[in-house]
């Protein structure tokens, strides 16, 4: 429940910024479009100065994703 406050919040700030588009997600669409990529088991989604991180299982492995303000999804090695 904390973190889905923590995430709504920092949308809240990053649209109020002008930075994000204009329909920001929600953590669930978040996970959903996280998901959709190939991903399993979102988990530790937070706000950073890159976009919005997260930690997922892709291929058997846990991978550090980062999602930038436009969507795009990048995994970090």
């Amino acid at each position: 429940m904390r973190n889905r406050a923590v995430l709504s919040a920092a949308l809240l700030l990053t649209i109020a910024s002008g930075s994000a588009p204009a329909h920001a997600l929600t953590q669930d669409e978040l996970v959903a479009k996280i998901e959709a990529a190939g991903y399993s088991k979102v988990s530790d989604i937070k706000s950073t100065a890159e976009g919005m991180t997260a930690t997922a299982i892709k291929d058997g492995r846990q991978v550090h994703l980062v999602i930038d303000s436009s969507g795009q999804i990048k995994q970090r090695d």
